[in-house]
C-alpha cells in the first residue's frame, strides 16, 4: 500500500492540502480530471485567515508581491452612498487583498513544485472502496489507462459536484435562489475607488464591482442588463470573461465517512458575498492536513480518530458560516420587495453599530473564529 494520502481535485483547497501534508512531512499525490488549470477566476479574493495560514510556507510572501489591499465595502441605493464598512486594520499584519483565483493556484502549484510535487491532470477518481485500514481508488486517465492504488487517506476537494461526496452518498443540505447572477471581468473607466468592493443595491437586486487591477473589473449582480447599471461617468470596454451562475447555500451532512473526508466546495458552497469560498477552502485544507498528520503519525495521544475531529470541527464551522452569509445575501438581494425596504435601513444600521459592524467585519475578513485542530 502506498503512504501516500490521494488528494482529489487541484482547486485551491487540494494544492493547499498537499502544501500543508507536506509541510508536516506526509507525502501525497494530487489528482484532478481537468487537463489543464483553469485559466478563469471565480473567487477574486484572499484574506486575513489564509494568507495567516499560508505564511510559513512562502505563499504568502509571493501572493501580497501581486495582491492589493482592499480597505472597505462601500454600499449605495442607486449610487448613492448609504454605508460604510471599515477593514482595513482588521488584523495586525494583513489585509484583504484582491487576488485571482487562478493566480492563487498557480502560487500554491508553484510552492508544490519546490517541493516536488506537480498535480497529475487529467487523472480522475472513478470510484473507490475502503475499510479502516486504507481506501483503494479506481484511477480513469484520460489516455485511457486505469490504475488501482490504495492510500491511507482520501480527501475529496473536488468542487461542488463531488464525485467523491456523490460515491459516499453524504447530502448536500440547503437551498438556492432561482434567479440567475450574471458576471463579467470587463474593462472600465469608473470613477469608483480601487482599494475599495462597491455594492450598490437597485430595485429587484444588486450590482457588485470590485477592480481586479487598472481598468479591469469584476461585476456581478441578480438584475438583467446588469451593464447598464453601472455609476454615473463609468464607460464600458471589452468584456473579457463573462459567465452566469446560481446562487446555493449547502453543506454536506458529513466532512467524514471512514478513511474519507471533504473540503472545500465539495462540503460547501454559498454566495460570494463575504469572498469566503475559496479561503474558507484553504482553512479546511489547513485543518485536515494536521488531523491527517496525527492520524498517521500517533500524534496527540495516539488513540484519537483524528479524522473524526476534523468531520467534527469542520461541520461546525461550515454551518456556521454559510449561515451567517445566507442571512446576510438574502437581505442584500432585495427580493421580494419588503426586503429590498428593509436592507435601505438595515444595513446603515448594522454597519454603525459597533456589535454587528464587527461581526460583518470578521465575516468578511476571515476572522470570526479561531482555526481549530483538535
Amino acid at each position: 500500500m502506498t503512504e501516500d494520502v490521494l488528494v482529489v481535485g487541484a482547486g485551491p483547497t487540494g494544492l493547499a492540502a498537499a502544501l500543508f501534508l507536506t509541510e508536516r512531512r506526509i507525502p501525497c499525490r494530487v489528482i484532478d480530471r481537468a487537463p489543464h488549470p483553469s485559466a478563469t477566476s471565480r473567487a477574486q479574493v484572499i484574506n486575513p485567515r489564509a494568507l495567516e495560514l499560508l505564511e510559513p510556507s512562502g505563499v504568502t510572501a509571493a501572493a501580497l508581491q501581486e495582491a492589493r489591499p482592499i480597505h472597505r465595502t462601500l454600499f449605495y441605493e442607486g449610487w448613492e452612498q448609504i454605508a460604510e464598512l471599515e477593514f482595513g486594520d482588521a488584523h495586525p499584519r494583513f489585509h484583504l487583498s484582491v487576488l485571482p483565483q487562478a493566480r492563487s493556484e498557480a502560487l500554491l502549484a508553484e510552492a508544490l513544485a519546490k517541493r516536488s510535487i506537480t498535480p497529475e491532470r487529467g487523472v480522475a477518481l472513478e470510484g473507490f472502496s475502503q475499510n479502516h485500514q486504507h481506501v483503494e481508488a479506481v484511477l480513469a486517465n484520460d489516455d485511457g489507462r486505469r490504475e488501482t492504488v490504495r492510500t491511507p487517506i482520501l480527501f475529496g476537494a473536488d468542487g461542488a459536484h463531488s464525485t467523491v461526496r456523490r460515491a459516499l452518498r453524504v447530502e448536500f443540505e440547503g437551498v438556492g435562489f432561482p434567479e440567475a447572477w450574471p458576471l463579467y471581468d470587463v474593462a472600465l473607466d469608473c470613477p469608483l475607488d480601487l482599494e475599495t468592493a462597491h455594492v450598490s443595491f437597485v430595485k429587484g437586486g444588486l450590482v457588485f464591482l470590485l477592480c481586479i487591477r487598472e481598468k479591469l473589473w469584476r461585476v456581478f449582480g441578480n438584475v438583467p442588463n446588469l451593464l447598464e447599471c453601472l455609476p454615473p461617468g463609468t464607460t464600458a470596454g471589452e468584456i473579457v470573461w463573462e459567465s452566469t451562475f446560481h446562487i446555493g447555500h449547502r453543506v454536506a451532512t458529513r466532512d467524514v465517512v471512514g478513511r474519507v473526508a471533504l473540503g472545500g466546495d465539495a462540503a460547501h458552497i454559498h454566495s460570494p458575498v463575504a469572498a469566503r469560498g475559496m479561503n474558507l477552502g484553504i482553512e479546511d485544507a489547513y485543518v485536515f492536513a494536521a488531523c491527517a498528520a496525527d492520524e498517521l503519525t500517533g500524534g496527540l495521544d495516539g488513540s484519537a480518530d483524528r479524522l473524526a475531529d476534523y468531520g467534527r470541527v469542520r461541520h461546525a464551522v461550515h454551518e456556521q458560516v454559510v449561515g451567517r452569509i445566507a442571512r446576510l445575501t438574502q437581505l442584500a438581494r432585495g427580493r421580494p420587495d419588503f426586503v429590498s425596504i428593509l436592507r435601505r435601513y438595515l444595513i446603515p444600521g448594522m454597519t454603525t453599530f459597533a456589535p454587528t459592524a464587527q461581526q460583518m467585519r470578521d465575516l468578511v475578513t476571515g476572522l470570526d473564529h479561531e482555526v481549530e485542530i483538535a
